[in-house]
């Protein structure tokens, strides 16, 4: 849409799920710029322009000593600052897979303990994203839920069924670690956005969590790629839904108009 909120893709060396993220807010009617990250590392203030930011899947930097260890590091010591004020000016973000790694190494995720201020420099990370259980990589889809008590922007409000409440996953390193008092903490302020089914935790991540946000609910972090369930030829399964299944728009398209529609509201 010509006219619809400029959204940022921040790429990088090793990240490869730019396009299909591209394409989601495109569908949804934001218009999407891809960005490489030494632009911005060198112009942090171009981010001011951007009323949604996406942070793609892949392998940033190869996913060397660790995943997104690389790039979350070189984002904590130069663009935090314009992040976290995207944030406090209400800027939802998104960011899937390797994404999600990045902002935990990043100190975007969880985010700051209740009603706290975001720190000037970035937290260290108290979420991790370990192995999969059973040590090998997984290119899935699996059932999805979401908590009714949930505050995350992206997924708030959208109703799910066994059939069509699927996203796809691949990856090696997505089972969701954390100390369980700050577990605790994240169920009871409504920041758990996403889990897999009961029967579908193919990573073994403590609690089933699939997703997180920060304490605003704007910055959502999930292993699974909702970028690449935005048309029903996507599903596994396409041919066997029903028009009435196929009336509503995919998961992942919904989420995206979530975020969408939320700037347009507030502008």
């Amino acid at each position: 849409m010509e006219h619809g909120p400029a959204a940022l893709v921040i790429t990088a060396a090793g990240i490869n799920c730019d396009l299909e993220l591209m394409h989601a807010f495109a569908a949804a009617g934001a218009r999407p710029e891809s960005v490489h990250l030494e632009a911005l590392v060198r112009e942090p203030s171009r981010i001011d322009r951007y009323r949604l930011v996406g942070l793609p899947g892949g392998f940033s930097f190869g996913d060397d000593v660790a995943a997104g260890r690389i790039m979350g590091a070189l984002m904590r010591r130069s663009v935090y600052p314009a992040l976290v004020a995207a944030i406090e000016r209400g800027v939802p973000m998104i960011c899937p897979c390797n994404g999600f790694q990045i902002a935990v190494q990043a100190g975007l995720l969880p985010g700051p303990e209740g009603g706290a201020s975001w720190p000037t420099e970035a937290a260290m990370p108290t979420v991790a994203l370990a192995q999969n259980t059973g040590g090998t990589f997984r290119d899935t889809w699996t059932r999805v839920e979401i908590p009714s008590n949930t505050r995350c922007a992206w997924t708030q409000g959208l109703e799910l069924d066994d059939a069509t409440g699927l996203l796809p996953s691949a990856h090696g390193e997505g089972r969701l670690v954390a100390a369980d008092v700050l577990l605790d903490r994240l169920e009871a302020e409504g920041q758990v956005a996403l889990r897999y089914h009961a029967h579908d935790d193919f990573n073994g991540s403590m609690r089933r969590i699939a997703g997180i946000c920060d304490p605003s609910g704007l910055v959502f972090g999930l292993m699974p790629h909702p970028e690449r369930f935005t048309r029903w030829t996507q599903h596994p399964r396409w041919t066997r839904l029903s028009p009435h299944q196929r009336r509503a728009e995919p998961l992942g398209l919904r989420m995206f108009r979530n975020a969408v529609e939320r700037t347009l509201v507030a502008s």
